[in-house]
């Protein structure tokens, strides 16, 4: 049974990062308990090379992961233990900062689109130490499933898809992440079963979707935060294909202190991160 309404409405707003990258905020910053465990979302996509070539220099994390998904173009990672990645058209690099990582994400290529996004996921206090560690996936591994409605790019997670059960590659314990790259063709609809609990948000990137039995409209770059249980419905009522993205998961229910690339339960651990940054000790 859908029940699942369109409780928040969200449009993805211009910002900068690293050494002048520009992007799409499509959600962080202050109130994040909300959207928990997920703590935001930018969507990248230029063909302009000014908008991009300068990448994101050595910059340090501790206390969460990212999660970068690539639709168009080249990017290399490094970080301070020696690790070298491509991330290139399709693929998706998860990276568990833990205790601490030093990292640099930049691009591979000199002219054409670059375009994907990043999501930022908490852990739970247990795990804010843990030793960083990375994978990067090449786009071939990522399951794809098509379906009648159009297809399925499973990253994460597990689910029902318009009676289709679908496995992403990567498998989060704590926070149970869902996160699929969904295409609608015109006039279809399609249903995800989502885990009672979750918070589950949708963001659609090409075209407009409808959410719920209501038919809540979600035009292209704008993001809707999700309220209810069983199954969501995704409908496209125009005569062009779309596509979005659903991302849900298992709230943490933890306190949520950020500084910048630190994300830590309270003050004083952030404070501690900080020493650590400039003591040069925090992947130690």
């Amino acid at each position: 049974m859908n029940t699942f309404s369109v409780i928040e409405q969200l449009k993805a707003t211009p910002a900068s990062d690293g050494a002048g990258v520009k992007l799409l905020r499509v959600f962080g910053g202050p109130g994040p308990e909300r959207f928990d465990p997920f703590l935001m979302l930018d969507e990248f996509g230029s063909d302009k090379p000014s908008d991009y070539i300068a990448g994101f220099p050595p910059h340090p994390h501790r206390g969460f992961e990212t999660v970068t998904y690539m639709l168009n173009g080249k990017m290399e990672h490094r970080d301070h233990l020696g690790n070298v990645g491509l991330l290139q058209e399709g693929g998706v690099q998860w990276m568990t900062a833990g205790k601490g990582v030093i990292h640099s994400e930049m691009p591979k290529q000199q002219e054409g689109l670059m375009r994907g996004f990043q999501l930022w996921v908490n852990l739970p206090a247990k795990n804010k130490m843990t030793p960083a560690n990375y994978q990067d996936i090449d786009s071939q591994l990522i399951p794809l499933k098509e379906t009648d409605f159009g297809w399925v790019k499973a990253i994460a997670g597990h689910s029902v898809i318009s009676g289709h059960s679908v496995k992403g590659y990567f498998d989060v314990a704590d926070t149970q992440v869902l996160y699929l790259d969904i295409s609608i063709n015109a006039g279809q609809q399609t249903t995800v079963d989502i885990a009672k609990g979750f918070n589950t948000l949708v963001y659609c990137f090409e075209g407009t979707v409808a959410i719920g039995e209501q038919k809540t409209p979600l035009p292209k770059q704008n993001l809707a935060r999700v309220q209810g249980q069983g199954t969501l419905l995704l409908t496209n009522d125009s005569d062009v294909s779309l596509r979005c993205l659903v991302i849900a998961g298992k709230p943490i229910g933890e306190p949520i202190a950020q500084y910048g690339p630190f994300v830590m339960n309270n003050a004083a651990e952030i404070e501690q991160a900080i020493q650590d940054y400039q003591a040069g000790v925090l992947t130690d």
